[in-house]
Protein backbone atom coordinates (compact mmCIF):
# COMPACT_ATOMS: atom_id res chain seq x y z
CA UNK A 1 0.00 0.00 0.00
CA UNK A 2 3.01 2.29 -0.16
CA UNK A 3 2.54 4.97 -2.81
CA UNK A 4 5.85 5.86 -4.43
CA UNK A 5 6.60 9.56 -4.58
CA UNK A 6 7.66 9.08 -8.22
CA UNK A 7 4.04 8.31 -9.11
CA UNK A 8 2.79 11.64 -7.81
CA UNK A 9 5.53 14.17 -8.52
CA UNK A 10 5.15 14.21 -12.31
CA UNK A 11 1.79 16.00 -12.36
CA UNK A 12 0.18 19.01 -10.73
CA UNK A 13 -2.64 16.86 -9.39
CA UNK A 14 -0.16 14.40 -7.93
CA UNK A 15 1.78 17.17 -6.20
CA UNK A 16 -1.48 18.53 -4.79
CA UNK A 17 -2.22 15.04 -3.43
CA UNK A 18 1.22 14.99 -1.80
CA UNK A 19 0.62 18.40 -0.23
CA UNK A 20 -2.83 17.44 1.02
CA UNK A 21 -1.40 14.24 2.47
CA UNK A 22 1.29 16.14 4.35
CA UNK A 23 -1.25 18.58 5.77
CA UNK A 24 -3.69 15.87 6.86
CA UNK A 25 -0.92 13.72 8.32
CA UNK A 26 0.40 16.68 10.32
CA UNK A 27 -3.08 17.46 11.63
CA UNK A 28 -3.80 13.84 12.55
CA UNK A 29 -0.43 13.47 14.26
CA UNK A 30 -1.02 16.65 16.26
CA UNK A 31 -4.37 15.30 17.48
CA UNK A 32 -2.81 11.93 18.24
CA UNK A 33 0.00 13.45 20.30
CA UNK A 34 -2.48 15.61 22.18
CA UNK A 35 -4.59 12.58 23.11
CA UNK A 36 -1.60 10.36 23.97
CA UNK A 37 -0.26 10.37 27.54
CA UNK A 38 3.27 9.29 28.47
CA UNK A 39 2.09 5.95 29.90
CA UNK A 40 0.92 4.86 26.45
CA UNK A 41 4.22 5.52 24.67
CA UNK A 42 5.35 1.86 25.04
CA UNK A 43 2.08 0.68 23.43
CA UNK A 44 2.53 3.09 20.55
CA UNK A 45 6.15 1.99 20.11
CA UNK A 46 5.29 -1.72 20.09
CA UNK A 47 2.47 -1.34 17.56
CA UNK A 48 4.55 1.01 15.42
CA UNK A 49 7.25 -1.68 15.35
CA UNK A 50 4.71 -4.37 14.46
CA UNK A 51 3.39 -2.21 11.62
CA UNK A 52 6.98 -1.53 10.47
CA UNK A 53 7.77 -5.24 10.24
CA UNK A 54 4.41 -6.40 8.83
CA UNK A 55 4.40 -3.87 6.01
CA UNK A 56 7.89 -4.92 4.91
CA UNK A 57 6.86 -8.56 4.39
CA UNK A 58 5.81 -8.57 0.75
CA UNK A 59 3.36 -11.12 -0.66
CA UNK A 60 4.47 -11.90 -4.25
CA UNK A 61 2.16 -11.15 -7.15
CA UNK A 62 1.70 -8.76 -10.10
CA UNK A 63 1.36 -5.99 -7.49
CA UNK A 64 3.41 -6.14 -4.29
CA UNK A 65 1.05 -6.40 -1.30
CA UNK A 66 1.64 -6.83 2.40
CA UNK A 67 -0.15 -7.09 5.73
CA UNK A 68 -1.09 -3.76 7.26
CA UNK A 69 -2.64 -4.35 10.73
CA UNK A 70 -3.93 -0.77 10.77
CA UNK A 71 -7.36 -1.94 11.94
CA UNK A 72 -5.82 -3.54 15.02
CA UNK A 73 -3.73 -0.43 15.65
CA UNK A 74 -6.84 1.72 15.42
CA UNK A 75 -8.74 -0.39 17.96
CA UNK A 76 -5.90 -0.18 20.48
CA UNK A 77 -4.45 3.28 19.87
CA UNK A 78 -7.31 5.47 18.65
CA UNK A 79 -5.88 8.77 17.40
CA UNK A 80 -2.40 7.77 18.58
CA UNK A 81 -2.27 5.60 15.46
CA UNK A 82 -1.24 8.68 13.44
CA UNK A 83 2.14 9.23 15.15
CA UNK A 84 2.68 5.45 15.31
CA UNK A 85 2.21 5.04 11.55
CA UNK A 86 4.15 8.22 10.76
CA UNK A 87 7.23 7.07 12.69
CA UNK A 88 7.20 3.65 11.02
CA UNK A 89 6.85 5.13 7.53
CA UNK A 90 9.63 7.67 8.08
CA UNK A 91 11.96 4.87 9.17
CA UNK A 92 10.97 2.74 6.17
CA UNK A 93 11.56 5.65 3.80
CA UNK A 94 14.97 6.43 5.30
CA UNK A 95 16.22 2.87 5.77
CA UNK A 96 14.66 1.07 2.79
CA UNK A 97 13.55 3.92 0.47
CA UNK A 98 9.98 2.61 0.72
CA UNK A 99 7.66 5.17 -0.84
CA UNK A 100 9.99 8.12 -0.38
CA UNK A 101 10.06 10.92 2.16
CA UNK A 102 7.78 13.27 0.22
CA UNK A 103 5.11 10.53 0.10
CA UNK A 104 5.22 9.87 3.86
CA UNK A 105 2.31 12.24 4.45
CA UNK A 106 -0.08 10.71 1.95
CA UNK A 107 0.96 7.16 2.96
CA UNK A 108 0.33 8.02 6.60
CA UNK A 109 -3.18 9.21 5.77
CA UNK A 110 -3.83 6.15 3.61
CA UNK A 111 -3.03 3.82 6.51
CA UNK A 112 -3.96 5.84 9.62
CA UNK A 113 -7.26 7.42 8.60
CA UNK A 114 -8.97 4.02 8.04
CA UNK A 115 -7.66 2.99 11.46
CA UNK A 116 -9.49 5.94 13.04
CA UNK A 117 -12.69 4.89 11.24
CA UNK A 118 -12.26 1.36 12.64
CA UNK A 119 -11.76 2.73 16.15
CA UNK A 120 -14.95 4.78 16.16
CA UNK A 121 -17.03 2.14 14.40
CA UNK A 122 -15.81 -1.06 16.05
CA UNK A 123 -14.00 -0.45 19.36
CA UNK A 124 -17.17 -0.89 21.42
CA UNK A 125 -18.05 -4.17 19.66
CA UNK A 126 -14.47 -5.41 20.10
CA UNK A 127 -14.96 -5.01 23.87
CA UNK A 128 -18.21 -6.98 23.81
CA UNK A 129 -18.79 -9.64 26.44
CA UNK A 130 -19.52 -12.05 23.59
CA UNK A 131 -16.35 -13.59 22.16
CA UNK A 132 -17.87 -14.24 18.68
CA UNK A 133 -19.00 -10.61 18.50
CA UNK A 134 -15.53 -9.44 19.53
CA UNK A 135 -13.91 -11.66 16.90
CA UNK A 136 -16.25 -10.40 14.17
CA UNK A 137 -15.54 -6.82 15.21
CA UNK A 138 -11.81 -7.51 15.00
CA UNK A 139 -12.20 -9.20 11.63
CA UNK A 140 -14.23 -6.26 10.34
CA UNK A 141 -11.58 -3.82 11.64
CA UNK A 142 -8.74 -5.68 9.95
CA UNK A 143 -10.55 -6.02 6.63
CA UNK A 144 -11.96 -2.49 6.70
CA UNK A 145 -8.58 -0.98 7.50
CA UNK A 146 -7.02 -2.61 4.46
CA UNK A 147 -9.90 -1.93 2.07
CA UNK A 148 -10.38 1.72 3.04
CA UNK A 149 -6.64 2.23 2.85
CA UNK A 150 -6.31 0.74 -0.61
CA UNK A 151 -9.29 2.77 -1.85
CA UNK A 152 -7.58 5.94 -0.59
CA UNK A 153 -4.34 4.86 -2.27
CA UNK A 154 -6.18 4.11 -5.51
CA UNK A 155 -7.88 7.52 -5.37
CA UNK A 156 -4.49 9.21 -4.99
CA UNK A 157 -3.10 7.28 -7.97
CA UNK A 158 -6.12 8.06 -10.15
CA UNK A 159 -5.82 11.73 -9.17
CA UNK A 160 -2.17 11.70 -10.26
CA UNK A 161 -3.07 10.81 -13.84
CA UNK A 162 -4.96 8.52 -16.15
CA UNK A 163 -1.85 6.32 -16.62
CA UNK A 164 -2.15 5.17 -13.00
CA UNK A 165 -5.86 4.36 -13.15
CA UNK A 166 -5.37 0.68 -14.02
CA UNK A 167 -2.69 0.37 -11.34
CA UNK A 168 -5.08 1.77 -8.73
CA UNK A 169 -7.88 -0.55 -9.80
CA UNK A 170 -5.51 -3.54 -9.81
CA UNK A 171 -4.26 -2.67 -6.33
CA UNK A 172 -7.82 -2.86 -5.00
CA UNK A 173 -8.31 -6.31 -6.55
CA UNK A 174 -5.03 -7.76 -5.28
CA UNK A 175 -5.61 -6.51 -1.74
CA UNK A 176 -8.88 -8.43 -1.31
CA UNK A 177 -7.18 -11.61 0.00
CA UNK A 178 -4.91 -9.44 2.16
CA UNK A 179 -8.03 -7.89 3.71
CA UNK A 180 -9.32 -11.36 4.64
CA UNK A 181 -5.97 -12.42 6.14
CA UNK A 182 -5.62 -9.12 8.00
CA UNK A 183 -9.16 -9.54 9.31
CA UNK A 184 -8.49 -13.05 10.62
CA UNK A 185 -5.29 -11.94 12.34
CA UNK A 186 -6.95 -8.89 13.87
CA UNK A 187 -10.00 -10.86 15.02
CA UNK A 188 -7.78 -13.47 16.67
CA UNK A 189 -5.66 -10.74 18.29
CA UNK A 190 -8.77 -9.03 19.71
CA UNK A 191 -10.01 -12.31 21.24
CA UNK A 192 -6.56 -12.92 22.73
CA UNK A 193 -6.27 -9.39 24.14
CA UNK A 194 -9.70 -9.64 25.75
CA UNK A 195 -8.41 -12.59 27.74
CA UNK A 196 -4.93 -11.38 28.73
CA UNK A 197 -4.87 -7.56 28.43
CA UNK A 198 -8.43 -6.22 28.08
CA UNK A 199 -7.28 -2.78 29.26
CA UNK A 200 -5.46 -2.28 25.95
CA UNK A 201 -8.77 -2.07 24.10
CA UNK A 202 -10.03 0.48 26.63
CA UNK A 203 -6.93 2.70 26.55
CA UNK A 204 -8.18 5.10 23.83
CA UNK A 205 -11.41 5.64 25.79
CA UNK A 206 -9.47 6.43 28.96
CA UNK A 207 -7.31 8.90 27.06
CA UNK A 208 -10.44 10.70 25.81
CA UNK A 209 -11.87 10.83 29.34
CA UNK A 210 -8.66 12.34 30.69
CA UNK A 211 -8.70 14.97 27.95
CA UNK A 212 -12.32 15.91 28.70
CA UNK A 213 -11.56 16.13 32.44
CA UNK A 214 -8.55 18.37 31.89
CA UNK A 215 -10.44 20.46 29.36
Amino acid sequence: MHISEAMLTDSLEGNLALGAGMALAAAGTAVGLRKMDYERIPQVAVLSSAFFVASLIQIPGPIAVHLVLNGLMGLILGWAVFPAVLIALVLQAVLFLAGGLTAVGVNTVVMALPAIVCYYALNRSARSASEPVAFLAGFAAGATGVLLGIFLAAAALITAGEEFKLLGEGAVLWHLPVAVIDGLITGSAVVFLRKVRPELLEAPLLANQVEVTHG
